[in-house]
């Protein structure tokens, strides 16, 4: 994952609400969002290379995601994926402060992450990069790209006026179930390729030219771009989880609305 915007604590109806964008290599393997056929109460999209996944949520009333870390243009040798920090969170009962916990003497086994866990009234994040980290997430509007958590990168600071615009509108209180067109605004954002101005850039050592066709929400590419948009929106009575899904060139795929019951 290359973006992540989340509100926590900030709306009545939903205590989480997350947007996000997946940017990967359009070739590598991928299912579409649905419940993993080897757990049936793990709902998201499925990294059918590595095992693993961006984004996950779980009828247990469970949640991770991750975005990776962006630093140079050497390939990372790490032998663990990711992905894999999110499906052991869903599938697991550790709390979310005691597994990001847990993860300090492994941490750098695992490609350069940003995570977030959440279950019940925690949210936790955790980072390998530049060293290992971690904190109870604060209440608020937050957000996480390619480098660190709240960094006031052009994409992370749309996405969290988005995600902060739809919350204060009367689509927040719509029915999200029986009618996704009020999810509109928030992939719309998702969805915006405007490169960011060249002095708002942040610098992450991959040269100018890369740093602009990366600054968008939305990466639009042949070979690699964004793969996914997803919107969570954790309420009281379950978790909506919508997903749009792109191909090269930004192609539209199809999309997917499920809500999942939490015990």
């Amino acid at each position: 994952m290359c973006l992540i915007a989340l509100a926590w604590q900030v709306h009545p109806r939903y205590r989480l609400a997350l947007i996000a964008n997946r940017d990967e290599l359009h070739a590598r393997p991928t299912a579409a969002a649905g419940f993993d056929p080897d757990a049936s109460d793990v709902y998201g999209g499925r990294d059918l290379q590595a095992g693993g996944s961006w984004l996950q949520a779980c009828t247990r009333g469970r949640l991770a995601a991750v975005t990776n870390v962006r630093a140079g243009l050497a390939a990372e040798q790490s032998p663990r994926s990711r992905g894999a920090l999110v499906r052991e969170f869903v599938r697991g009962d550790l709390d979310a402060a005691a597994y990001v916990s847990a993860l300090q003497p492994t941490a750098q086994d695992y490609g350069r992450f940003n995570l977030i866990a959440w279950q019940g009234e925690a949210l936790a994040f955790a980072s390998n990069h530049p060293a290992f980290a971690m904190h109870a997430v604060a209440p608020g509007v937050h957000a996480m790209s390619n480098g660190a958590f709240d960094a006031p990168w052009p994409k992370s600071s749309l996405a969290t006026r988005a995600l902060t615009a739809w919350l204060a509108s009367p689509a927040a209180e719509a029915d999200v179930a029986h009618d996704a067109v009020v999810l509109t605004p928030l992939f719309a954002a998702l969805a915006d390729t405007t490169p960011a101005a060249d002095a708002a850039l942040p610098d992450t050592g991959v040269g100018l030219e890369l740093e602009r066709a990366l600054s968008p929400p939305f990466v639009r590419g042949e070979r690699y771009g964004t793969r996914c948009s997803g919107v969570v929106l954790v309420g009281g009575d379950g978790i909506v989880f919508a997903e749009r899904r792109y191909g090269p060139d930004a192609a539209f795929l199809g999309e997917t609305l499920a809500t999942l019951p939490t015990g």
